[in-house]
């Protein structure tokens, strides 16, 4: 992946790390494609309204895009440090003829969670999909030694605990037919020391879309997950060493690293009345990497 421009010392990509003002889709050389030029939709989410959580950039933008053409009306959660980039999305789903709502909002927090889902209800009056994407990794070469506690921490709240804080506000307004998606990982199987604490929050990220499949299907409610490999976002040049994003992807069947367009597909195959027979499962976009049943 490596280009020219913001380089690491062997010549890689290289971004401030997650949070910053600097750690933007803008500042990156080699952009990430959302399907800006490429998605083209067809209905099959028409007047639904959805609820994205890292909205602003990666594969939340291209999802938050998809479903917009799709035809739904996107609420978008992001780090309020991100706004530039949530400015970006806002004016994509614009575009498509949809309502857009930007909130926010540091999701560690229970209340900011809570907040979230009272503005979509205000907004659209219902929550007709969730989507919990937002989350924090930063690779740690020295593995669990080199792994404070702190962001231990970080990670736990971001990508576990917000989950279920926001799917606890929002199935009270979800109807029978709605959808909760959340973004696991090829992690979640596979491991890799250097994230070992992003990785724990994958496979429970798993473990509970299993679980609350279970939990909501009575109610007409599913609950599914996409489980994405290497994706080129901002959150790798952010957050891994030169070398690991020189060579990004390559690990992979396919030989490359994917693009979050890539993945959106899955998420409004989901989403959709496509999936209506489809709860408690994993769909992997990984390049040909494995992730177990």
């Amino acid at each position: 992946m490596a280009v020219d421009g913001n380089h690491g010392s062997d010549g890689a990509e290289s971004l401030a790390e997650p949070g910053s003002s600097e750690s933007l889709t803008s500042n990156m050389d080699q952009r990430p494609d959302h399907g800006e030029d490429t998605y083209v939709g067809s209905g099959r989410l028409a007047d639904r309204a959805a609820v994205v959580t890292g909205g602003d950039s990666g594969i939340g933008r291209a999802v938050a895009l998809a479903f917009a053409r799709e035809g739904a009306d996107v609420l978008i959660a992001y780090l309020p440090t991100e706004q530039a980039d949530a400015e970006d999305t806002v004016a994509l789903i614009e575009q498509a003829g949809r309502a857009a709502v930007a909130v926010p909002a540091d999701l560690r927090d229970e209340s900011a969670c809570n907040a979230v889902i009272d503005r979509a209800v205000a907004e659209f009056g219902r929550i007709d999909i969730l989507v919990n994407n937002a989350a924090y990794q930063m690779g740690q070469p020295g593995g669990i030694e080199d792994i404070t506690s702190e962001q231990w921490d970080q990670v736990m709240r971001t990508n576990l605990y917000a989950m279920f804080w926001l799917c606890k506000a929002a199935i009270p307004h979800m109807a029978s037919g709605s959808s909760i998606i959340n973004t696991s990982s090829v992690q979640a199987s596979s491991p890799s020391p250097q994230l070992l604490d992003y990785a724990t929050t994958k496979a429970g990220i798993v473990n509970f879309t299993r679980g609350l499949a279970q939990d909501l299907a009575g109610r007409g409610i599913r609950v599914n997950s996409v489980a994405p490999g290497p994706i080129w976002t901002p959150l790798i040049p952010a957050t891994m060493t030169p070398d690991k994003v020189a060579a990004f992807g390559e690990e992979t069947p396919m030989g490359r690293a994917g693009q979050p367009v890539e993945v959106a597909h899955a998420f409004v195959f989901l989403a959709s009345a496509e999936a209506s027979y489809i709860t408690g499962e994993v769909i992997g976009v990984t390049g040909g990497l494995p992730v177990p049943a």
